[in-house]
């Protein structure tokens, strides 16, 4: 009895579906040498692991950019999906790697991509790969691209405390009031107590009185006479 895969076509055709392949390995170890003579003696380049991961998704997350090259060259799709629909694009940005990002983009990489998980932007504002958000911002990335777990790239970005793509975000025009089940990125601030994170997000024009699913309001996070309440209390009173 044959076996179907997720999309339909059966296991084995074209190698669909395999254990990690020796071009896997190479690419994530970034031995050139070794994924050249796989290239060169006729080695599948798309050929997916159980996951759906292409060895150009491998070499991306591990920012093997010699490794990329050489993928890219030989044909290796550039916006193939894993299973949790990543593309190497966001596997690049998770890694921090602009070089992998750069690569990857002259490739013709969508910043974009149809995804309903975090975008390239969101993984960027993730790993706090500051090159890598001005990049993805300079080519067109969307600011506002929401991920339904993690919200906004700005609410990434201030939930993991990475004050330069929190800026960057915020002076390309990232709405600072976007909200995640009505949690704002100054709800995430508060949660994570940080009074210089909160002072950029008011100065950006951050609703100190936005509440949350929660009916609280940012203030409602912090602890009494800790910094962050005084800096919150201080703008309260200031209204």
């Amino acid at each position: 009895m044959e076996t179907r895969a997720a999309d339909g076509s059966f296991l084995g055709d074209l190698g669909f579906w395999v254990e990690r392949t020796p071009v896997h390995e190479a690419a994530q170890r970034g031995e050139t040498r070794q994924l050249q003579q796989l290239i060169e003696s006729g080695a599948c380049v798309n050929q997916v692991m159980v996951d759906s991961i292409t060895p150009l998704h491998a070499a991306s997350l591990q920012g093997q950019a010699q490794c990329v090259q050489l993928l890219l060259a030989a044909g290796a799709q550039v916006d193939a999906r894993n299973i949790d629909g990543s593309t190497p694009l966001c596997d690049a940005c998770a890694s921090g790697s602009i070089e992998c990002v750069k690569l990857l983009l002259s490739h013709g990489a969508k910043v974009n991509p149809p995804l309903y998980t975090a975008s390239p932007l969101h993984e960027a504002c993730m790993s706090g790969s500051s090159e890598c958000v001005r990049l993805l911002i300079d080519v067109g990335a969307n600011l506002e691209a929401h991920d339904c777990h993690f919200g906004t790239p700005l609410h990434v970005a201030c939930a993991r405390e990475h004050l330069d793509c929190v800026k960057m975000l915020l002076n390309a025009g990232a709405n600072v009031n976007a909200a995640k089940l009505h949690e704002t990125a100054l709800h995430h601030a508060a949660k994570v107590k940080n009074v210089d994170l909160i002072e950029m997000l008011i100065q950006f024009g951050g609703n100190i009185y936005a509440r949350d699913n929660r009916g609280r309001k940012p203030s409602d996070y912090t602890w009494s006479s800790s910094a962050s309440a005084k800096c919150l209390e201080h703008y309260e009173t200031a209204k």
